[in-house]
């Protein structure tokens, strides 16, 4: 499974790529986010809802990650360790451009260990709808964020 979101922000590169790995100050800042806790040795977890039917109905998401910052490669990359997208791996890539930063998230997984069905779930349900659907709303908030000079 590979799933890629992209937004362009019109903001300085310092101050989206803040935003982007400020990961605690995330449910301050994106509505749909839950809690992000920031545990020990770069793991992070994070928990958000996935809405449905204009925000009707949420359903609640939960992982931990490893995550890593490179600020001069313009990447924030994670490694999912616990929770149902386990092996999961994502990267952010930050490229600082004339009129702003054109950012992407990157996520990339062979899906859960269920027998017959798990890439199956992970190609159809998991990654285009649950995956993508926070992705794009994560990449839509950050540009919001950077675009209003919040600092995260």
């Amino acid at each position: 499974m590979r799933t890629v979101d992209r937004i362009h922000v019109h903001a300085p590169f310092a101050r989206v790529f803040a935003a982007a790995s400020s990961v605690s100050r995330w449910p301050s800042i994106l509505p749909h986010y839950r809690w992000v806790r920031v545990l020990q040795d770069g793991l992070v977890e994070m928990a958000a809802w996935r809405p449905f039917g204009g925000g009707l109905l949420k359903y609640p998401t939960w992982w931990v990650s490893q995550m890593t910052i490179d600020r001069p490669a313009g990447e924030i990359r994670y490694r999912h360790v616990r929770g149902i997208t386990r092996g999961m791996d994502v990267v952010w890539r930050l490229v600082d451009v004339d009129d702003g930063v054109d950012a992407e998230i990157v996520h990339t997984w062979d899906g859960p260990r269920w027998p017959f069905v798990g890439k199956l779930a992970a190609n159809l349900v998991i990654g285009p709808i649950f995956i993508h659907g926070i992705a794009s709303r994560t990449l839509a908030g950050i540009k919001r964020a950077a675009e209003a000079g919040d600092r995260a």
